[in-house]
């Protein structure tokens, strides 16, 4: 693990690849970490985890080429996020920092918003794009989707401490409370509505809740933040996406979330679409599928 500056802010990383360093050192033309016309890739993990999510998809991308994995700002082993600030600038940041001039995004959930902006922003840095259970910045989610959570987080924990919580008023942030809180993303996106906590396998389940965890005790501990978001909404550019991208979606997830797949695979002009049998975090639950879907895409536009 090493940190690197990026918009500002000290973001932990992680990067991998021998063939791509050994393609540098011996003054091979082409972009930075590219081995065998097999491109960079980065990726930024979802709001409900960290960069643990993607494990098992480092380390088969290692073994290609050169790939980078990054705690999002005030997540993870990051610095924590204060005043205001983008995302995605972040993003674009982290490939100025580790000299990166062209990658392959891969993101998950809101992560993978943050990597529409950052393409949006810099189409000629994006090779390609990986959308996985993918939020959108600024979207107007249903009200029976912001009702539903609103009635497991008030079974979970009493609505006046969630406001403490949550406006950073709170002396004391109870872990009991920041565990119920887990149990109910998790529950509820990660398994999805359809299923149980106990429907994940166990290791899938505990870092689930352990990454989970660790997001919430560190958003309720520090002061409030605001995000920058691009303007006008990322859902109204759709179309100006021009690079391959690969929408995965769960069949398991929340089904406003699904519907976002189903709109990204319309009006993004080249994008295909897998369905797997998971919930919100398919890099966990179904790793190998969610691999050989990623390296079969990244290998098809090298």
């Amino acid at each position: 693990m090493s940190f690197v500056m990026s918009n500002g802010a000290r973001l932990a990383y992680d990067e991998a690849g021998q063939a791509g360093q050994a393609g540098r050192e011996a003054g091979q033309t082409g972009q930075a970490g590219e081995a065998d016309g097999f491109p960079t890739v980065v990726l930024t993990h979802g709001g409900l985890g960290d960069r643990r999510m993607w494990d098992h998809q480092f380390r088969a991308l290692a073994r290609r080429g050169r790939v980078v994995r990054y705690d999002m700002r005030g997540l993870g082993e990051s610095e924590d996020a204060e005043g205001e600030f983008s995302r995605s600038e972040d993003l674009l940041g982290l490939l100025d920092a580790l000299d990166i001039e062209q990658a392959v995004l891969v993101g998950n959930s809101i992560g993978g918003a943050y990597s529409i902006e950052a393409a949006l922003s810099a189409p000629e840095r994006v090779r390609g794009l990986v959308l996985i259970c993918s939020g959108l910045t600024e979207y107007d989610w249903p009200e029976e989707m912001t009702a539903e959570i609103g009635h497991l987080v008030e079974e979970a924990v009493p609505a006046e401490r969630m406001a403490r919580y949550w406006q950073r008023t709170a002396e004391y942030v109870d872990p009991a409370d920041v565990r119920a809180i887990a149990e109910v993303n998790v529950r509820y996106m990660v398994a999805g509505p359809k299923r149980g906590l106990d429907d994940l396998v166990p290791e899938v389940r505990e870092l689930a809740l352990e990454m989970c965890q660790g997001n919430f005790q560190r958003e309720w501990s520090v002061p409030r933040y605001q995000e920058r978001f691009q303007q006008p909404p990322i859902i109204d550019r759709l179309r100006e996406l021009a690079m391959p991208t690969l929408i995965v979606n769960g069949r398991y997830d929340p089904s406003p979330i699904q519907e976002i797949a189903d709109l990204l695979a319309v009006r993004i002009p080249r994008a295909r679409r897998i369905d797997l049998d998971a919930g919100h975090l398919p890099s966990i639950e179904r790793p190998e599928e969610t691999t050989d879907a990623l390296l079969e895409f990244v290998a098809g536009i090298s």
